[in-house]
């Protein structure tokens, strides 16, 4: 069921890149975007993943890194992903100060699972693993075709729309919908993709945070890394997110929040509600809850890079985390 509510949800994305096109073209405009959809899935299938990693400028690291937190981030991602059955990831860094993550790859084989070093700035080890454990859950569940898709299309359709505005010909009166029409598109297309992104995002985010749990063994730590996560991430910018906000959904928490204003439709479940359903089921488990929330008043720990070692250009602030 969850596989037919995806395709048809991938359906109402591709009719909706359609119905731009007609606006803009006619029957022959439709068909255009047809092919273009078509083309665009495709495309999609085999190198989105490779152009979200490059531009989040993610760097592939391994367990030979001359950084302490970043060789155990290496060994427990491979050693969860070994536990969980899986297939060895593509492990990499994101040079970001928003501490975040995600997963992406057309399959289990192909997968690569980027934390940025904000995260491994301000997280525990534990923390790491449990969310870590939800990025190798999506690779389990076959998410990150689906996110990495769905990404690209609703970019496309956000850009169309555009596209529509300027050249939606108002004064073609042959054209369907008239600069009335394309108004309205461009206005509701990025909307209902975005409803769409939501549909396909929030359920997953829900299973992905349960089977992590169980994979890193440790709810409570996934409780309390992502109430920091959420936190921060309101009070720290990923200009690159901003930029490209179609591919927020692929992140464990919205990395948008950081522009300091919610986006109308979010592909994110509530925070609170992951913790809860998180702290249920570590009661189940036998483990008593400890959530913690960052005292946000108190200075953050700087990134401390240096390009002699990662090749991530130095941080301006003085290293006082675990990097310096």
């Amino acid at each position: 069921m969850n596989h037919l509510k995806t395709f048809i949800l991938l359906a109402a994305l591709t009719a909706l890149f359609m119905g731009i096109g007609y606006l803009i073209g006619g029957a022959t405009g439709m068909a255009i975007a047809l092919l273009l959809a078509g083309g665009m899935n495709l495309f999609s299938y085999w190198n989105a993943d490779k152009i979200v990693l490059k531009m989040y400028r993610a760097q592939p690291v391994d367990e030979q890194h001359p950084n302490a937190v970043v060789r155990n981030y290496v060994a427990d991602v491979r050693q969860m992903a070994r536990d969980a059955g899986l297939p060895q990831p593509q492990v990499a860094i994101i040079p970001n100060d928003q501490p975040n993550a995600f997963a992406t790859g057309r399959n289990p084989e192909n997968a690569a699972v980027c934390a940025t070093t904000g995260l491994l700035d301000m997280l525990t080890r534990e923390e790491v693993r449990g969310v870590m454990a939800h990025e190798l859950a999506h690779v389990k569940n076959r998410d990150t075709l689906i996110m990495t898709v769905t990404a690209t299309i609703a970019g496309a359709i956000a850009a169309l729309a555009n596209f529509a505005l300027f050249f939606g010909g108002g004064q073609d009166r042959e054209r369907p919908g008239g600069i009335i029409g394309t108004l309205a598109l461009m206005l509701l297309a990025p909307m209902a993709a975005g409803l769409v992104q939501m549909a396909i995002s929030r359920g997953r985010e829900y299973e992905a945070d349960r089977v992590g749990a169980e994979i890193a063994g440790d709810p409570q730590a996934l409780a309390s890394a992502l109430q920091k996560i959420d936190a921060y991430a309101k009070r720290i910018t990923n200009q690159t997110a901003e930029r490209n906000p179609a591919s927020g959904q692929m992140f464990i928490i919205n990395p948008l929040a950081g522009r300091g204003a919610d986006n109308l439709f979010s592909t994110h479940p509530a925070t609170a509600n992951r913790v809860r359903a998180l702290v249920e089921l570590g009661a189940k488990m036998g483990m008593q809850p400890r959530p913690r929330t960052p005292d946000l008043t108190q200075p953050r720990p700087a990134a401390g890079f240096t390009t002699s070692t990662t090749g991530v250009p130095a941080t301006p602030t003085e290293p006082r985390g675990p990097w310096g």
